[in-house]
C-alpha cells in the first residue's frame, strides 16, 4: 500500500513542536528525591470524581428519576506482566557491578522489587486493593446522588442488572462496585442479579466481527508509521539520556547505545506509571524522584499518542477505530428507551470493560476533549489535540446516564436524560439540544434525534 502520511522530516518538524511547552525544571528540583510536582500518569491515572455533586444542576421541575445505567472502566490494576521490572533491574545490576551507580540510582532498585512483589502477590493484571476501592467509592456516590431512585427500586423490587467482559479485573470491579451498593443500602442485596458475561458489548476489540480493526492494528502502514515517526523523534533520544545520566555514572551511560537507554527509559516510565495503582500492595514506592517531570511528560506523551491512534479518534476521515463502539452506544439507548417505553422493570444496569471500549465510546458520544481526530499530514501533539488519557480513561473511568420521567402533566410521559463523563455533568454532541441553553438535561427524543437512532 501507497504509504500516505508527510515524510519523517516533516512529521518529526511538526512533532518537536510538543516539546517546545515541556515545563523547565531546575537542576535542584530534577534531582532531589521525592520532589512534588506534576504527575503524567496517561491512562494508568488512579480515579478520582472530576465535580462535587453539590455544583450538579438540579433536574427541571417535576422530573424525578427512574433509572440508572453506565459504562466503567476496570478499577486500578497491577501491570499486565514483570516484563519492566525485571529489564530495569537487569541493568542496574549491570551498573552495580561496575559501581556505576549515582547515589540516586542506587535508590530504584529496592523500590522496584517492593513495587514487582506486590503486583506478584495478587497477579500481574488484577484489580487491586485501590481499584476496589474506586469501584466501591464511585458506587456510594452514585446512590447519594440518587437517593429517591434507589429507595424507589427497592420499594418496586426492580431488579439492578451487572454485564461485565469476563475478565478478571473486570469482573472484581462489578464485585467491587456492587459490594459499595450493598455497603450503602444492604436492601439492595437481593436485587442485585449475578454479573453475566458479554463479550460482544464489552470486549467487543478482540471478538470476530471487527477483524479489520484487529488487522488495523497488526499492519496498517500508517499506523506504523506515525507511532514509529512520534517514538524516533529526538527528544525521545534526549529524554532518555536524561533519565540515565541522573542514574548511572558518565561512562556507563556513554556505553549504553541510545536504543538500550531509550529502552531502559521506557520501561522505567511504565513502573513510574504503574506504582500509583498498587498503593495498597506495595505501601512507600515511590518511583517519581526516578523521573524528571519533564522526562516523564515526554514518555507520557509518547503513550497517550498510541493510544490516540490505536483507540481512539486516530486519522481524520477514517473510523476503524471507533465504528466498533457503536454496539455500546445502542445498548444505552436501548435500555433507556425500554424503561420508557415500560417494556422493562430494571431499576439499573451496570456494565464494566476496559480502556480499549471506553475510549472508542467517547469518541462516538462525542465527549468533550475526546473526539478531535488528527489530519495525517498534521499528527497528534500535546499542542494541537486535547486528547488526553488521563481524563478520557483513567482507571475506574465511566460514563452514566440517568434517566428521569415527568408523568403528571397529563400531556403524557417525557423522559430527560443527564449524562456523567467520570462523574461530571457533561453535554452531549453539540448537535443535540438540551431542554434549556447551558442544561445538562436533554430530551431522550432529542438524543435519539441527533446520534440517529430514531
Amino acid at each position: 500500500m501507497k504509504r500516505t502520511v508527510a515524510s519523517g522530516a516533516a512529521v518529526a518538524a511538526t512533532l518537536a513542536v510538543a516539546a517546545l511547552a515541556l515545563p523547565d525544571a531546575t537542576a535542584a528540583a530534577q534531582n532531589r528525591p521525592h520532589a512534588s510536582g506534576p504527575h503524567y500518569y496517561t491512562t494508568k491515572t488512579p480515579y478520582q470524581p472530576r465535580e462535587n455533586p453539590r455544583d450538579y444542576q438540579a433536574a427541571p421541575k417535576g422530573f424525578t428519576p427512574v433509572f440508572t445505567e453506565n459504562v466503567a472502566r476496570h478499577g486500578s490494576r497491577a501491570m499486565t506482566d514483570g516484563d519492566d521490572g525485571d529489564a530495569v533491574l537487569a541493568v542496574l545490576e549491570s551498573a552495580r557491578t561496575q559501581n556505576a551507580l549515582t547515589p540516586l540510582g542506587a535508590q530504584l532498585g529496592p523500590q522496584v522489587r517492593t513495587l514487582l512483589t506486590g503486583a506478584s502477590t495478587i497477579g500481574y493484571g488484577s484489580l487491586s486493593g485501590r481499584g476496589a476501592q474506586e469501584q466501591r467509592d464511585t458506587a456510594l456516590r452514585l446512590e447519594r446522588r440518587l437517593p429517591s431512585l434507589f429507595s424507589a427500586i427497592v420499594a418496586g423490587d426492580e431488579p439492578i442488572e451487572v454485564e461485565t467482559s469476563g475478565v478478571a479485573r473486570a469482573v472484581a470491579s462489578a464485585d467491587a462496585f456492587t459490594g459499595g451498593l450493598t455497603a450503602g443500602d444492604p436492601a439492595l442485596a437481593g436485587l442485585i442479579q449475578a454479573p453475566v458475561t458479554n463479550k460482544d458489548l464489552l470486549y467487543f476489540h478482540k471478538q470476530p466481527q471487527n477483524a479489520d480493526y484487529q488487522a488495523y492494528l497488526a499492519g496498517d502502514p500508517d499506523l506504523a508509521a506515525v507511532i514509529a515517526e512520534t517514538d524516533g523523534l529526538p527528544d525521545t533520544a534526549k529524554a532518555a539520556t536524561h533519565v540515565v545520566s541522573r542514574l548511572f555514572g558518565a561512562k556507563f551511560v556513554k556505553a549504553m547505545p541510545s536504543a538500550d537507554r531509550i529502552s531502559f527509559a521506557r520501561s522505567l516510565y511504565e513502573l513510574y506509571s504503574a506504582a500509583p495503582d498498587l498503593s495498597v500492595e506495595a505501601p512507600g514506592v515511590d518511583l517519581d524522584p526516578f523521573l524528571a517531570p519533564r522526562d516523564a511528560r515526554w514518555f507520557a506523551y509518547l503513550d497517550d499518542a498510541e493510544e490516540f491512534y490505536q483507540k481512539g479518534p486516530a486519522f481524520t476521515g477514517r473510523t476503524i477505530t471507533y465504528d466498533m463502539a457503536n454496539v455500546l452506544l445502542d445498548d444505552l439507548f436501548a435500555q433507556a428507551e425500554a424503561k420508557a417505553d415500560g417494556t422493562s422493570d430494571k431499576g439499573a444496569v451496570l456494565r464494566f470493560t476496559h480502556a480499549e471500549e471506553i475510549e472508542p465510546l467517547a469518541v462516538v458520544l462525542g465527549l468533550p476533549g475526546s473526539a478531535k481526530s488528527a489530519d495525517l499530514n498534521r499528527p497528534y501533539t500535546y499542542e494541537n489535540n486535547p486528547w488526553r488519557g488521563a481524563d478520557v480513561a483513567p482507571m475506574a473511568a465511566n460514563v452514566q446516564w440517568d434517566l428521569y420521567a415527568r408523568t403528571s402533566t397529563g400531556r403524557g410521559a417525557q423522559y430527560l436524560v443527564r449524562m456523567l463523563f467520570n462523574e461530571k455533568e457533561t453535554a452531549f454532541k453539540t448537535s443535540c439540544k438540551p431542554v434549556a441553553k447551558g442544561s445538562r438535561f436533554y430530551d431522550l427524543n432529542e438524543l435519539k434525534r441527533c446520534y440517529d437512532r430514531a
